[in-house]
C-alpha cells in the first residue's frame, strides 16, 4: 500500500484507532495535515461485517470504510458518492428480494449510477461486481454497507490484498491521509476476564460481565447467536496468536512525527491494535513523542479501570512484544481536560502523582466539549495534538 497519492504536507500523526471516536477528529486534522496515518483493527465480528466474514473468512472492513470516508475531500469528491459508500441496505423484507436488489444494482442501466459522474460511477460499480460474481447464494444482506461490499470485492479480486484496493479508493476518494489494517489476516480479538472465563468476538465487549484480565487474537470464530460465550480455557480453549504486524503499518510507524493511542473503546479500538507481533518493538524504536488520549464519559469496556490502570494495560499489552523498553520509549504523555473531562475513576490527586510514579507528564487543555462530556470537541484537540507533537520532538523540549 502506498501514501504517494496524499501530500507530503505537514506532520505523519499515526493513530492506533478503530470506530467512530476519532472520526471528527480525523475530519479536523485534514485541515492542519494530509499526513495523518490511521492503523485500524480489521477484527469486527458484529452486524453486517460478521455476514461478510462468515462468508468469505475476511478481515472486517467497515471501520477502514469509515475511516476513508471521514478523510476524503468532499471539496472534490461529489456527495452523491460519498452517499453511495455510506449507503446501507434495509433489514426488512426477504433476504433473496435483497440480494435481488444487489445484483440489479451491477447493472449499468440502474438509476443510482446516473447521480454521480462516470469516472466514480464506474469504479464503484466494477467494484461491486467484483463482489456479485463472489456473492454466496445465501448471503444476508440485511443492513449491508455498499461501501463495505466495494471495499471487499477488490480484496477478493486482488486474491485478497488489501494494498491494491486501498490504494485505489484512496485516490478515488482524495483521502487527506492514510488508512491501513494493522494486520492483512482474519482474526478475531478475544479477552480472558477475570475470572477466568474467555470471549471470543469483538461485539461481545459491549455486555462485558467481569473486568478484562488480557486480551489476544484468535483464528476462532466467535459463538454464532444463541450459544454462550465459553465458560473457562479448559471448556472454550481457543489458541492466542500473534500475526505480525503489516508491513506498511510498520514503516508508517517507525517514520511518525508521533503516535497517538486515541479516545474510542479501549478494548476494541485502541488495544486491539497493539496485539500482532512487531507493535511494541516498532513504537519503542520511533523516535517521536507518543501521546495518549483517554476516554472522557462512559466506555462501557472499562468497567472502573482507572486512569492508571488504563495506562498499565497499555504499556503491559506493548510490552508482550518488546519486554525490555522503557516506559518512555512506550508513552510519554496522557492529554486530558481537566475542567471538562470526566474520566473513569476521577482524575484526583493520587491518580496524577501515580502517572508521575510511571514518569509520564500529564497534559491539560480543554478539548471536552462542556455540554457533553463523552465528545472531544475536534478543533482544541487537534490544535492541542499537534501542538504537543511539535514540542514533544524538539530536543529538552518541556510538557506543552
Amino acid at each position: 500500500m502506498s501514501g504517494e497519492h496524499v501530500p507530503a504536507l505537514g506532520p505523519r500523526l499515526v493513530f492506533f484507532t478503530g470506530g467512530t471516536a476519532l472520526r471528527d477528529l480525523s475530519r479536523e486534522l485534514t485541515r492542519h495535515t494530509h499526513n495523518s496515518v490511521h492503523l485500524v483493527t480489521p477484527f469486527d465480528s458484529g452486524g453486517s461485517s460478521a455476514a461478510l466474514r462468515r462468508a468469505f473468512a475476511m478481515p472486517a472492513v467497515g471501520d477502514i470504510r469509515n475511516r476513508l470516508l471521514a478523510l476524503a475531500d468532499s471539496a472534490l469528491v461529489p456527495q452523491s458518492v460519498l452517499a453511495f459508500c455510506a449507503r446501507r441496505l434495509p433489514c426488512t423484507g426477504d433476504r433473496r428480494a435483497l440480494r435481488q436488489e444487489l445484483r440489479e444494482l451491477g447493472g449499468e442501466g440502474h438509476a443510482l449510477w446516473a447521480s454521480m459522474p462516470g469516472v466514480f460511477a464506474d469504479a464503484l460499480r466494477l467494484h461491486l461486481i467484483f463482489f456479485l460474481e463472489r456473492m454466496p447464494e445465501d448471503f444476508d444482506p440485511c443492513q449491508a454497507s455498499l461501501g463495505n461490499l466495494v471495499l471487499a470485492g477488490g480484496y477478493l479480486r486482488h486474491k485478497r490484498d488489501f494494498g491494491p484496493v486501498l490504494a485505489f479508493f484512496s485516490r478515488l476518494l482524495q483521502t487527506r491521509g492514510v488508512v491501513l489494517p494493522i494486520v492483512d489476516e482474519s482474526l478475531h480479538l478475544a479477552a480472558e476476564l477475570a475470572d477466568g472465563s474467555r470471549l471470543v468476538g469483538q461485539h461481545r465487549f459491549k455486555n462485558l460481565s467481569q473486568p478484562v484480565r488480557r486480551l489476544f487474537l484468535t483464528v476462532h470464530e466467535p459463538e454464532r447467536p444463541g450459544r454462550p460465550a465459553c465458560a473457562g480455557p479448559a471448556i472454550c480453549p481457543q489458541t492466542p496468536c500473534r500475526p505480525p504486524l503489516a508491513g506498511a503499518a510498520a514503516a508508517y510507524l517507525s517514520s511518525a512525527g508521533a503516535i497517538c493511542y486515541p479516545m474510542g473503546s479501549f478494548y476494541t479500538s485502541v488495544l486491539a491494535n497493539l496485539l500482532p507481533q512487531g507493535v511494541g518493538r516498532t513504537v519503542a524504536a520511533a523516535a517521536c513523542p507518543k501521546i495518549f488520549i483517554p476516554n472522557s464519559g462512559r466506555d462501557e469496556e472499562l468497567r472502573g479501570l482507572s486512569l492508571t490502570g488504563q495506562v498499565d494495560m497499555l504499556l503491559r499489552h506493548l510490552r508482550e512484544d518488546a519486554p525490555q523498553a522503557r516506559t518512555e520509549e512506550l508513552l510519554q504523555y496522557v492529554l486530558v481536560d481537566s475542567r471538562h473531562g470526566r474520566y473513569e475513576g476521577g482524575l484526583s490527586a493520587e491518580v496524577v502523582r501515580g502517572l508521575e510514579r510511571r514518569g509520564l507528564r500529564l497534559v491539560d487543555r480543554e478539548m471536552v466539549r462542556g455540554d457533553d462530556p463523552q465528545r472531544h470537541d475536534p478543533e482544541p484537540t487537534a490544535r492541542a495534538l499537534l501542538r504537543l507533537a511539535r514540542e514533544g520532538s524538539a530536543p529538552g523540549a518541556p510538557a506543552a
